[in-house]
């Protein structure tokens, strides 16, 4: 599509949202900032409600309002937060007024669930879909693997979000692949959002602000993914106190710092994990013992400047690497490597009572390194990514009924795709992958959008808007128009139904290097052979709440379209001279199913139930001949569910519990000798023909924790402490954690063997807070 055609588009929606948004005089507008009356810290998703006129408004993720009422003698507002104890207002003015609000937390707080809009009613009264916001505060109620606080562990519970097999990366929505996730960290993104054998995120909950995971009706400012957003920010820091927070656990230990660097005005927040598994266990696994071997860290840093009444600005590192080492199961050994590094500057300005800004410049690099050897045979993988993104966001509120949001974003992309296999050499040194040499992918991509969340009356919203994305490699342009749109009808006051349509392009490609579902996967950039994968999504629901919104549910039925699905053609084998595109093959896909979720909010015991019935498939010309095969990830049934009681003051105890269908994955069909060269497997060349013809066991797994809370002294100073006992996987099922291929010295056949990792693991750990 021609630029000016866009441009044409995007100008057309804007005279739209603007002639709709249109205020009369007479009215006043209220703005300004909701925090925490101790921390300063700001509140996102706070609400502003006027009594007056029963209208309402939301702080943004920085904690920014602005409602616009009309005139009164008296007004009256009542603020309220979801840990808060709200506040009620009268205010007599006749003029806009910038008002900054702090909220006092409650002494107890309330018995939630883990996931929670910030106020109770948002699932069924707002124009969204798919859209959970995961409080931090409560996800020390779930139960916990060796002692770790993991937001991950809350996404894989929820319907239509699935974990991988233990010991691959990532999570997976309505049957897109880990790379259709956007994760991002205050806006920059994380290429892989889990340390290894997926035992926990990359994230420190300690150092973490809010969660929120979208998987459908994306809202216009978000793209470059085809499955999901899960938008992850950091604590700012105390601007008052200073604290110190921490845990002691089997695996690892954490610690955070946070205080004021000037007391009201800017403030920092600095915090560290790592693992010490290895330092533990390497004297008693003496050279050339079997096992697992690794070790994992994470450092966060954040500093927080109000440089004016309308001016903020903020400076933020994030980085965490992975190192694991498996050695003599049959002669397989593997070594992977992997991390991510981001660096941002963020600034916020306001302009007006209106209009808010967020200008952010945004470094990122990611790299993941594998080194695999068996029998006589090896294989090297390395794949990295280094951006640079700067990014404008604008959101104006007119008056209580709209919304209007609009921005810009460009992205420098450089990627490092190389891999190399061969045959071990009796003398001199094996080829090697040096980032440094692999011949290196320039990109560049950017986008505009523009939206609007109109409430037309009562009974009938709805959020629209449009994304115009264009993407640039070597000769190579791409361009697109995106719409989005997501209508609410409400049938009474508890009761609505919803549906939504989205369109979504990605231009950033992690292609499958596995045909024995092992985590080695190549990330490529499109260019003019690998064309970008689009999307195209329709989902309806039925939200419902019952006993004062104390128990939530809902049902969503969804159907999703994926073109330009990029895989590796059948039996490849990559060398360091190979040209990555020539061996991709490109096809189509499809995911449907239905979405059940039930759950109670408030009482001495809470959680959720959920279960996914859903199909994802896969159709490639030169792939299966040309017939459909299952996506890796489709599994027809997901059943999760979660509990949480509190037994008293001081002691909690909860479990969660899932069961699902087995991957598919493709086993050959047939092989080839060759005397003197071959693949890492014996000198064979394996047949495969048909795709994902083979499924492994059923995954279920049960965990439990008990955590016992109390206010103590240490070393003299007032401290809340936390003894956490938990159990992973209680009963040791013995799940899968990869297949792979090796010849039986009997038959001289090959046989598939499975791999399991993650048995019955009991924990305890001490957590602590001054």
């Amino acid at each position: 599509m021609e630029y000016k055609s866009i441009s044409r588009k995007l100008v057309a929606l804007g005279l739209v949202i603007f002639a709709t948004s249109y205020v009369v005089a007479q009215n006043i507008t209220l703005s300004g900032y909701i925090k925490d009356e101790h921390s300063k810290e700001s509140l996102a998703g706070a609400s502003v409600f006027s009594t007056n006129y029963k209208i309402g408004a939301s702080t943004n993720e920085y904690g920014f309002f602005s409602i616009t009422i009309p005139k009164a003698d008296t007004l009256g507002l009542v603020v309220s937060y979801i840990g808060y104890k709200p506040q009620a207002k009268k205010l007599f003015i006749k003029n806009s007024l910038r008002l900054d609000i702090l909220l006092e937390p409650n002494a107890a707080e309330l018995s939630e669930v883990v996931v929670s809009a910030n106020r109770n009613d948002n699932n069924v009264n707002r124009a969204q879909m798919g859209v959970l916001d995961v409080p931090i505060k409560s996800i020390n109620t779930l139960p916990v693997l060796a002692g770790e606080r993991d937001l991950m562990k809350i996404l894989q519970f929820l319907p239509g979000v699935q974990q991988g097999q233990e010991g691959t990366t990532g999570f997976f929505v309505r049957g897109g692949n880990s790379d259709q996730n956007l994760v991002q960290l205050d806006e920059a993104t994380i290429y892989n959002p889990n340390h290894i054998f997926g035992l926990f995120s990359t994230f420190n909950v300690n150092a973490l602000k809010g969660v929120s995971l979208i998987k459908g009706g994306f809202p216009a400012k978000y793209g470059g993914r085809l499955s999901s957003i899960l938008d992850i920010s950091m604590k700012d820091g105390d601007k008052e106190n200073f604290h110190v927070e921490g845990g002691i656990g089997l695996l690892s230990s954490n610690l955070t710092i946070q205080g004021p660097l000037e007391k009201g005005k800017s403030s920092f927040i600095v915090s560290g994990r790592r693992s010490y598994i290895d330092l533990l266990t390497k004297p008693f696994m003496p050279g050339g013992i079997n096992g697992v071997n690794y070790y994992l860290y994470d450092f966060n840093a954040k500093l927080n400047y109000e440089l004016g009444k309308n001016d903020h600005l903020f400076l933020g590192y994030f980085t965490g690497k992975d190192n694991a080492v498996y050695t003599g199961t049959n002669s397989l050994n593997f070594n992977i490597d992997f991390g991510n590094t981001t660096s941002n500057v963020r600034w916020n300005h306001i302009f007006g009572d209106k209009l808010f800004s967020n200008t952010s410049l945004i470094f990122n690099d990611y790299h993941l390194g594998l080194a695999t050897d068996q029998g006589n045979y090896y294989s090297m993988l390395y794949t990295g990514i280094k951006d640079i993104t700067l990014k404008s966001d604008f959101t104006f509120m007119p008056g209580p009924n709209h919304e209007v949001k609009a921005g810009f974003s460009y992205t420098n992309h450089t990627l490092f795709p190389g891999a190399v296999s061969g045959k071990i050499p009796k003398k001199g040194n094996r080829l090697v992958v040096n980032p440094d040499s692999i011949a290196q992918q320039y990109s560049n991509e950017a986008a505009f959008y523009i939206s609007d969340e109109l409430k037309i009356n009562d009974m009938l919203s709805v959020s629209y808007g449009i994304r115009a994305p264009f993407f640039v490699s070597g000769s190579k342009t791409y361009t697109f128009v995106e719409p989005r749109i997501t209508a609410k009808l409400s049938l009474n006051e508890t009761t609505s139904l919803k549906a939504s349509y989205t369109e979504m392009n990605q231009f950033m490609h992690l292609v499958p290097n596995s045909t024995a579902s092992m985590p080695t996967d190549i990330w490529l950039t499109s260019s003019a052979k690998v064309k970008p994968e689009n999307s195209k999504q329709i989902a309806l629901g039925l939200f419902k709440n019952f006993d004062n919104n104390g128990i939530e549910t809902s049902v969503e039925v969804y159907y999703k379209t994926m073109t330009n699905q990029v895989l590796f053609k059948e039996g490849t084998q990559i060398t360091l001279k190979s040209n990555i595109e020539d061996m991709l093959t490109f096809g189509d896909g499809n995911s449907y199913g239905i979405e059940f979720f039930a759950k109670k909010n408030f009482g001495k015991l809470t959680g959720w139930v959920s279960y996914t019935l859903s199909k994802t498939t896969e159709l490639f010309p030169d792939l299966n001949y040309g017939k459909e095969f299952p996506f890796t990830y489709d599994r027809r049934h997901n059943l999760s569910a979660t509990a949480i009681y509190e037994l008293s003051k001081r002691w909690t105890v909860s479990a969660d519990f899932t069961l699902y269908s087995g991957s598919a994955f493709t086993l050959p069909s047939g092989k080839v000798f060759v005397s003197d060269e071959g693949s890492l497997y014996d000198n064979i060349y394996y047949d495969y023909t048909t795709r994902n013809n083979a499924r492994l066991p059923i995954y279920h797994r049960l965990d439990v924790s008990f955590s016992n809370k109390k206010h103590v002294k240490i070393f003299g100073l007032p401290c809340e402490r936390e003894w956490v006992f938990g159990v992973y996987n209680l009963y040791s099922r013995q799940n899968p954690y990869f297949v792979y291929l090796t010849t039986d010295y009997i038959t001289k056949q090959p046989v598939a063997k499975q791999v399991s990792l993650l048995p019955i693991i009991p924990s305890v750990s001490f957590n602590f807070k001054f």
